[in-house]
């Protein structure tokens, strides 16, 4: 504690005569971003809000292995396209690739096919799960046995649309996953939003890291993906036997002479902490529900835009992005783009315990920042080096990431009780509404870029 100059001076016969200064003040940015403090609070955070350990874990496995699927398909994107699938010898990507023209080089179809496969099935299940009864451990054994026959039909497909109908397997049980699990994540303490973040973060650098590791080391991308069929035993272990099982908060169904609350008795009996004990009424009505999602636009818009610009990026920019004079080649230029990408991702949905952000959409204009940059660089080829590139890419993952993970610690401090579990279902409709206009927009943009001569 600092004391005054007076009180000082009193201890001046016992002590030698300090200088007496002005308080030290730092600013307020680097007030906001001092990590040792800000990690003190999240212990502190953890100990006041009794939340088990092994609820943080199971949340993070789950968010893990839910978006796992998801990454891999874009991360093999380049070899479902390319690779036939009728001949049982793998090629790899650079034997296989087709050049649309003698001046760019281009794939024939752009991987925003993929996404598109990747997405499109996953948003109609974010649209219509959020009105419907959560059966949650049913959703649960569903999610697993399609990441499993993601894998299954990939691996063994003969034909593209069997690949394809792999990838759809993957995008629905990653839909359902997100929209399942955030609604179940209001029964816990807040904080399992962010290790959930953080293991969907953790997802992408894994996932991509795990099949370009793999493909490097020797192994074919078929028997890759059958090498990845561990992940939905995993996710089956983590919400069965790691994550500690709750009801519904409790429901006020009346009231005593006293006014003091009656709980339901079916309801699980807990202490009333934070938002549980709630007049609001346990479930709404689908007209209510709809009624709702205009309160919502302040959370959709803005990381809605934020993941529309990120992955037109991805899609539609980056595969014609190539250093000639780089150490690697153009195949292997844009999986470590990806492998960058999802490093940012991860760092930044890590983060939300250090660092809040409440004003979503400074990091739209971030994002569209990045797209006209990499935009100008696939079409003029003016950076100098792959390096500045990697820095790019990386400030973008960070930027989606934390788009991502601050919007739903918002909700979960801002809403409570059934409203923020709907909530949570609704707006992860925003970024998947962005992914599927980026993947219809960027196969357009790749073939009108690829019919473009190569700058001087």
């Amino acid at each position: 504690r600092r004391q005054s100059c007076s009180e000082l001076g009193e201890r001046q016969q016992k002590t030698p005569e300090p200088k007496c200064t002005k308080p030290w003040t730092i600013g307020p940015m680097v007030e906001f971003i001092s990590i040792q403090w800000k990690t003190r609070r999240i212990l502190l955070n953890l100990m006041e809000s009794g939340e088990k350990v092994r609820n943080l874990i199971a949340f993070w496995l789950l968010g893990l292995c839910n978006n796992y699927a998801y990454v891999v398909m874009l991360s093999a994107a380049h070899d479902i396209l390319s690779s036939d699938f009728s001949n049982s010898t793998t090629l790899t990507v650079n034997e296989i690739r087709e050049i649309s023209n003698s001046t760019r080089d281009c794939n024939k179809m752009s991987t925003a096919a993929i996404l598109l496969a990747d997405i499109a099935p996953s948003f109609l299940v974010k649209v219509f799960a959020p009105f419907i009864l959560t059966f949650t451990r049913c959703r649960v054994v569903v999610m697993s046995l399609l990441t499993t026959a993601s894998f299954l039909l990939v691996s063994f497909s003969t034909e593209l649309w069997m690949a394809f109908l792999g990838v759809v397997c993957a995008a629905i049980s990653g839909g359902l996953g997100e929209v399942t699990l955030l609604q179940y994540s209001a029964r816990y303490n807040k904080n399992v939003v962010s290790t959930w973040a953080s293991g969907t973060g953790g997802s992408g650098i894994f996932g991509a890291l795990s099949y370009a590791g793999l493909t490097l080391v020797g192994f074919s991308p078929r028997h890759t993906l059958l090498l990845m069929l561990v992940v939905p035993f995993i996710l089956i272990v983590s919400f069965f036997f790691v994550l500690e099982r709750k009801r519904r908060p409790l429901r006020i169904v009346s009231v005593n002479s006293d006014g003091e609350p009656l709980l339901d008795e079916e309801e699980e009996v807990r202490e009333p902490k934070e938002d549980y004990l709630s007049t609001e009424p346990e479930l709404y009505t689908f007209k209510e529900k709809i009624n709702m999602i205009p309160t919502l636009l302040k959370y959709m818009i803005p990381v809605g835009l934020v993941y529309l610009f990120e992955y037109t990026i991805n899609q539609g920019m980056l595969e014609l992005v190539y250093f000639p004079d780089a150490w690697l080649d153009h195949s292997s230029q844009y999986r470590w783009f990806l492998v960058t990408y999802q490093l940012g991702v991860f760092i930044a949905r890590s983060s939300v315990n250090l660092i809040h952000i409440q004003k979503i959409w400074i990091l739209t204009i971030f994002q569209f920042v990045n797209l006209i940059l990499l935009s100008y660089e696939a079409v003029f080829l003016y950076l100098p080096s792959i390096w500045i590139a990697f820095i790019i890419v990386f400030w973008e993952g960070l930027i989606g990431g934390a788009a991502y993970v601050n919007t739903f610690y918002k909700i979960s401090h801002e809403l409570s009780g059934p409203r923020r579990e709907f909530a949570m279902g609704a707006t992860s409709l925003a970024d998947c509404i962005g992914i599927l206009t980026a993947a219809a927009v960027s196969m357009p943009i790749h073939t009108l870029l690829c019919s473009l001569p190569v700058p001087e």
